[in-house]
Protein backbone atom coordinates (compact mmCIF):
# COMPACT_ATOMS: atom_id res chain seq x y z
CA UNK A 1 0.00 0.00 0.00
CA UNK A 2 1.37 3.48 -0.88
CA UNK A 3 2.27 5.39 2.28
CA UNK A 4 0.17 8.35 1.13
CA UNK A 5 -2.93 6.14 1.04
CA UNK A 6 -2.17 4.78 4.52
CA UNK A 7 -1.65 8.32 5.83
CA UNK A 8 -4.98 9.47 4.40
CA UNK A 9 -6.68 6.39 5.86
CA UNK A 10 -5.43 7.19 9.35
CA UNK A 11 -6.69 10.78 9.10
CA UNK A 12 -10.12 9.76 7.82
CA UNK A 13 -10.56 6.92 10.33
CA UNK A 14 -9.43 8.96 13.32
CA UNK A 15 -11.60 11.90 12.24
CA UNK A 16 -14.73 9.76 11.87
CA UNK A 17 -14.24 7.55 14.95
CA UNK A 18 -15.76 10.04 17.47
CA UNK A 19 -18.86 10.40 15.30
CA UNK A 20 -19.07 6.61 14.95
CA UNK A 21 -18.91 6.24 18.73
CA UNK A 22 -21.71 8.77 19.21
CA UNK A 23 -23.91 7.15 16.54
CA UNK A 24 -23.37 3.57 17.72
CA UNK A 25 -24.27 4.58 21.29
CA UNK A 26 -27.47 6.45 20.41
CA UNK A 27 -29.79 3.44 20.21
CA UNK A 28 -27.46 0.65 21.35
CA UNK A 29 -26.41 0.25 24.95
CA UNK A 30 -22.89 1.81 24.97
CA UNK A 31 -21.27 -1.27 26.50
CA UNK A 32 -22.84 -3.56 23.90
CA UNK A 33 -21.87 -1.23 21.04
CA UNK A 34 -18.31 -1.32 22.34
CA UNK A 35 -18.35 -5.10 22.80
CA UNK A 36 -19.66 -5.56 19.24
CA UNK A 37 -16.92 -3.35 17.84
CA UNK A 38 -14.15 -5.20 19.66
CA UNK A 39 -15.44 -8.68 18.77
CA UNK A 40 -15.51 -7.71 15.08
CA UNK A 41 -11.98 -6.31 15.33
CA UNK A 42 -10.67 -9.42 17.11
CA UNK A 43 -12.26 -11.90 14.68
CA UNK A 44 -10.90 -10.02 11.66
CA UNK A 45 -7.50 -9.68 13.31
CA UNK A 46 -7.25 -13.42 13.93
CA UNK A 47 -8.33 -14.09 10.33
CA UNK A 48 -5.64 -11.73 8.97
CA UNK A 49 -2.98 -13.40 11.11
CA UNK A 50 -3.99 -16.76 9.70
CA UNK A 51 -4.19 -15.55 6.09
CA UNK A 52 -0.83 -13.75 6.16
CA UNK A 53 0.83 -16.39 8.34
CA UNK A 54 1.74 -13.94 11.11
CA UNK A 55 2.80 -15.64 14.32
CA UNK A 56 1.28 -14.50 17.60
CA UNK A 57 4.21 -13.38 19.76
CA UNK A 58 4.20 -15.17 23.14
CA UNK A 59 7.43 -13.87 24.63
CA UNK A 60 7.32 -12.57 28.20
CA UNK A 61 7.87 -8.99 27.04
CA UNK A 62 5.09 -9.36 24.45
CA UNK A 63 2.65 -10.56 27.12
CA UNK A 64 3.55 -7.48 29.15
CA UNK A 65 2.72 -5.26 26.17
CA UNK A 66 -0.63 -7.01 25.68
CA UNK A 67 -1.49 -6.49 29.36
CA UNK A 68 -0.53 -2.81 29.35
CA UNK A 69 -2.34 -2.19 26.07
CA UNK A 70 -5.39 -4.34 26.80
CA UNK A 71 -6.16 -3.05 30.29
CA UNK A 72 -5.75 0.61 29.33
CA UNK A 73 -7.77 -0.03 26.16
CA UNK A 74 -10.62 -1.49 28.21
CA UNK A 75 -10.76 1.32 30.77
CA UNK A 76 -10.19 4.08 28.21
CA UNK A 77 -12.80 2.80 25.78
CA UNK A 78 -15.43 2.30 28.47
CA UNK A 79 -14.96 5.90 29.62
CA UNK A 80 -15.15 7.12 26.01
CA UNK A 81 -18.37 5.24 25.23
CA UNK A 82 -20.04 6.35 28.46
CA UNK A 83 -19.16 9.95 27.58
CA UNK A 84 -20.59 9.67 24.04
CA UNK A 85 -24.17 10.35 25.15
CA UNK A 86 -23.19 13.54 26.94
CA UNK A 87 -20.82 15.47 24.65
CA UNK A 88 -20.44 16.15 20.93
CA UNK A 89 -18.13 14.15 18.69
CA UNK A 90 -16.25 17.36 17.85
CA UNK A 91 -15.41 18.12 21.48
CA UNK A 92 -14.42 14.48 21.98
CA UNK A 93 -11.96 14.75 19.09
CA UNK A 94 -10.48 17.97 20.48
CA UNK A 95 -9.88 16.25 23.81
CA UNK A 96 -8.05 13.39 22.11
CA UNK A 97 -5.89 15.93 20.32
CA UNK A 98 -4.14 16.49 23.66
CA UNK A 99 -2.77 12.93 23.63
CA UNK A 100 0.78 13.79 22.38
CA UNK A 101 1.21 16.44 25.07
CA UNK A 102 -0.04 14.23 27.90
CA UNK A 103 2.04 11.32 26.59
CA UNK A 104 5.10 13.58 26.67
CA UNK A 105 4.42 14.42 30.31
CA UNK A 106 4.02 10.75 31.27
CA UNK A 107 7.21 9.91 29.37
CA UNK A 108 9.14 12.29 31.62
CA UNK A 109 7.92 10.47 34.72
CA UNK A 110 8.09 6.85 33.52
CA UNK A 111 10.90 6.51 30.98
CA UNK A 112 12.93 9.59 31.95
CA UNK A 113 12.53 11.49 28.70
CA UNK A 114 13.67 15.10 28.58
CA UNK A 115 11.54 17.57 30.52
CA UNK A 116 9.33 20.02 28.68
CA UNK A 117 11.11 23.11 27.45
CA UNK A 118 9.65 26.52 28.19
CA UNK A 119 8.11 26.56 24.72
CA UNK A 120 6.40 23.20 25.26
CA UNK A 121 4.99 24.45 28.56
CA UNK A 122 3.54 27.40 26.68
CA UNK A 123 2.08 24.97 24.13
CA UNK A 124 0.46 22.94 26.90
CA UNK A 125 -1.03 26.08 28.46
CA UNK A 126 -2.41 27.28 25.12
CA UNK A 127 -3.96 23.87 24.34
CA UNK A 128 -5.56 23.55 27.80
CA UNK A 129 -6.98 27.08 27.57
CA UNK A 130 -8.39 26.21 24.16
CA UNK A 131 -9.99 23.04 25.49
CA UNK A 132 -11.52 24.95 28.40
CA UNK A 133 -12.94 27.53 25.99
CA UNK A 134 -14.28 24.88 23.59
CA UNK A 135 -16.05 23.09 26.45
CA UNK A 136 -17.91 26.19 27.69
CA UNK A 137 -21.08 25.27 25.80
CA UNK A 138 -21.05 21.77 27.27
CA UNK A 139 -20.59 23.11 30.79
CA UNK A 140 -23.55 25.44 30.27
CA UNK A 141 -25.73 22.42 29.47
CA UNK A 142 -25.55 21.06 33.02
CA UNK A 143 -24.10 18.22 35.07
CA UNK A 144 -24.68 15.58 32.40
CA UNK A 145 -22.39 17.36 29.94
CA UNK A 146 -19.80 18.06 32.63
CA UNK A 147 -19.78 14.34 33.44
CA UNK A 148 -19.22 13.49 29.76
CA UNK A 149 -16.37 15.98 29.54
CA UNK A 150 -14.68 14.55 32.65
CA UNK A 151 -15.10 10.98 31.38
CA UNK A 152 -13.49 11.68 28.01
CA UNK A 153 -10.62 13.55 29.66
CA UNK A 154 -10.07 10.48 31.84
CA UNK A 155 -10.02 8.35 28.70
CA UNK A 156 -7.49 10.61 26.98
CA UNK A 157 -5.25 10.48 30.05
CA UNK A 158 -5.36 6.67 30.13
CA UNK A 159 -4.63 6.32 26.41
CA UNK A 160 -1.71 8.74 26.75
CA UNK A 161 -0.34 6.64 29.61
CA UNK A 162 -0.82 3.46 27.58
CA UNK A 163 1.60 4.44 24.82
CA UNK A 164 4.32 5.30 27.32
CA UNK A 165 3.86 2.05 29.27
CA UNK A 166 4.15 0.06 26.03
CA UNK A 167 7.27 1.97 25.04
CA UNK A 168 8.81 1.27 28.47
CA UNK A 169 8.80 -2.48 27.73
CA UNK A 170 11.29 -1.94 24.90
CA UNK A 171 10.25 -4.73 22.56
CA UNK A 172 9.27 -4.62 18.86
CA UNK A 173 6.16 -6.54 17.89
CA UNK A 174 4.19 -6.94 14.69
CA UNK A 175 1.34 -4.37 14.80
CA UNK A 176 -1.25 -7.09 14.14
CA UNK A 177 0.08 -9.19 17.01
CA UNK A 178 -0.12 -6.16 19.31
CA UNK A 179 -3.66 -5.38 18.16
CA UNK A 180 -4.93 -8.93 18.59
CA UNK A 181 -3.15 -9.37 21.92
CA UNK A 182 -4.63 -6.19 23.38
CA UNK A 183 -8.11 -7.11 22.14
CA UNK A 184 -7.86 -10.57 23.74
CA UNK A 185 -6.88 -9.02 27.10
CA UNK A 186 -9.54 -6.30 26.96
CA UNK A 187 -12.46 -8.46 25.78
CA UNK A 188 -13.31 -9.95 29.23
CA UNK A 189 -13.56 -6.42 30.64
CA UNK A 190 -16.04 -5.44 27.91
CA UNK A 191 -18.12 -8.57 28.51
CA UNK A 192 -18.28 -7.94 32.27
CA UNK A 193 -19.16 -4.27 31.72
CA UNK A 194 -21.96 -5.25 29.35
CA UNK A 195 -23.36 -7.86 31.76
CA UNK A 196 -23.24 -5.46 34.71
CA UNK A 197 -24.86 -2.57 32.84
CA UNK A 198 -27.60 -4.52 31.03
CA UNK A 199 -27.93 -7.84 32.83
CA UNK A 200 -27.09 -9.52 29.53
CA UNK A 201 -30.30 -8.28 27.89
CA UNK A 202 -30.03 -7.24 24.23
CA UNK A 203 -32.82 -4.90 23.15
CA UNK A 204 -32.75 -5.41 19.39
CA UNK A 205 -36.01 -3.54 18.88
CA UNK A 206 -34.37 -0.23 19.85
CA UNK A 207 -31.51 -0.47 17.38
CA UNK A 208 -31.42 2.01 14.53
CA UNK A 209 -29.66 1.13 11.24
CA UNK A 210 -27.27 4.04 11.78
CA UNK A 211 -26.07 2.55 15.08
CA UNK A 212 -25.52 -0.89 13.54
CA UNK A 213 -23.56 0.50 10.59
CA UNK A 214 -21.47 2.64 12.94
CA UNK A 215 -20.62 -0.32 15.20
CA UNK A 216 -19.56 -2.44 12.21
CA UNK A 217 -17.55 0.44 10.73
CA UNK A 218 -15.70 0.95 14.02
CA UNK A 219 -15.02 -2.77 14.34
CA UNK A 220 -13.51 -3.06 10.87
CA UNK A 221 -11.75 0.28 10.52
CA UNK A 222 -11.17 1.93 13.91
CA UNK A 223 -10.25 -1.27 15.77
CA UNK A 224 -8.15 -2.87 13.03
CA UNK A 225 -7.46 -1.10 9.73
CA UNK A 226 -6.74 2.29 11.31
CA UNK A 227 -4.41 0.76 13.88
CA UNK A 228 -2.43 -1.14 11.24
CA UNK A 229 -2.27 1.89 8.92
CA UNK A 230 -1.00 4.06 11.77
CA UNK A 231 1.90 1.71 12.57
CA UNK A 232 2.72 1.44 8.86
CA UNK A 233 2.84 5.22 8.53
CA UNK A 234 4.93 5.50 11.70
CA UNK A 235 7.56 3.23 10.15
CA UNK A 236 7.65 5.03 6.80
CA UNK A 237 7.39 8.73 7.71
CA UNK A 238 9.12 11.12 10.13
CA UNK A 239 7.49 11.48 13.55
CA UNK A 240 6.80 15.17 12.88
CA UNK A 241 4.82 14.29 9.74
CA UNK A 242 2.81 11.70 11.64
CA UNK A 243 2.24 14.29 14.37
CA UNK A 244 0.29 16.42 11.90
CA UNK A 245 -2.50 13.84 12.04
CA UNK A 246 -3.64 14.88 15.54
CA UNK A 247 -3.86 18.49 14.37
CA UNK A 248 -5.93 17.75 11.27
CA UNK A 249 -8.39 15.21 12.72
CA UNK A 250 -10.12 17.52 15.26
CA UNK A 251 -10.85 20.02 12.49
CA UNK A 252 -12.40 17.36 10.23
CA UNK A 253 -14.27 15.79 13.16
CA UNK A 254 -15.85 19.11 14.12
CA UNK A 255 -16.89 19.84 10.53
CA UNK A 256 -18.44 16.36 10.21
CA UNK A 257 -20.24 16.75 13.52
CA UNK A 258 -21.87 19.98 12.38
CA UNK A 259 -22.69 18.89 8.81
CA UNK A 260 -23.69 15.26 9.36
CA UNK A 261 -24.85 15.07 12.96
CA UNK A 262 -26.37 18.52 13.42
CA UNK A 263 -24.05 19.38 16.31
CA UNK A 264 -24.04 22.92 17.67
CA UNK A 265 -21.32 25.17 16.29
CA UNK A 266 -20.42 28.17 18.42
CA UNK A 267 -17.84 30.92 18.62
CA UNK A 268 -16.35 29.39 21.77
CA UNK A 269 -15.93 26.03 20.00
CA UNK A 270 -14.26 27.72 17.01
CA UNK A 271 -11.89 29.81 19.13
CA UNK A 272 -11.18 26.96 21.53
CA UNK A 273 -10.50 24.53 18.70
CA UNK A 274 -8.15 27.03 17.08
CA UNK A 275 -6.21 27.38 20.34
CA UNK A 276 -5.97 23.59 20.76
CA UNK A 277 -4.57 23.18 17.24
CA UNK A 278 -2.22 26.14 17.81
CA UNK A 279 -0.98 24.57 21.05
CA UNK A 280 -0.39 21.24 19.30
CA UNK A 281 1.46 23.01 16.48
CA UNK A 282 3.77 24.76 18.95
CA UNK A 283 4.33 21.50 20.83
CA UNK A 284 5.18 19.50 17.70
CA UNK A 285 7.06 22.07 15.62
CA UNK A 286 7.97 24.96 17.91
CA UNK A 287 11.59 23.78 18.14
CA UNK A 288 11.98 24.53 14.43
CA UNK A 289 11.33 28.23 14.95
CA UNK A 290 14.74 29.90 14.96
CA UNK A 291 13.92 32.53 17.55
CA UNK A 292 12.62 29.85 19.89
CA UNK A 293 15.46 27.38 19.58
CA UNK A 294 18.56 29.52 19.29
CA UNK A 295 20.00 32.49 21.11
CA UNK A 296 20.63 35.69 19.16
CA UNK A 297 24.19 36.04 17.98
CA UNK A 298 26.21 38.89 19.43
CA UNK A 299 27.10 41.60 16.98
CA UNK A 300 30.74 41.96 16.05
CA UNK A 301 32.46 45.12 17.29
Amino acid sequence: MPVSVAYLLVILIWATTPLGIVWSSESMEPTFALLTRMVIGLVLGLMFMRIFNIEFDKRRAAIKVYLYSGITLAVGMLLTYFSARHISSGLMSLCFGLTPILAGWFAQKIIAEAKFTGLKKVALTVALCGLALASLDNIDMGMSSILGFVLVLGSVTIFSLSGVLIKSVGVELHPLSTTVGSLIVSLPFFIVAWLLSTGGIIQYENWQPKAIYAAVYLGVFASLIGYLAYFYVLKKLPVTTVGLIVMVTPIIANILGVLVNGEHFSTSLLLGGTLVVAGLSIFQFGHRIKWASSKPKSRAV
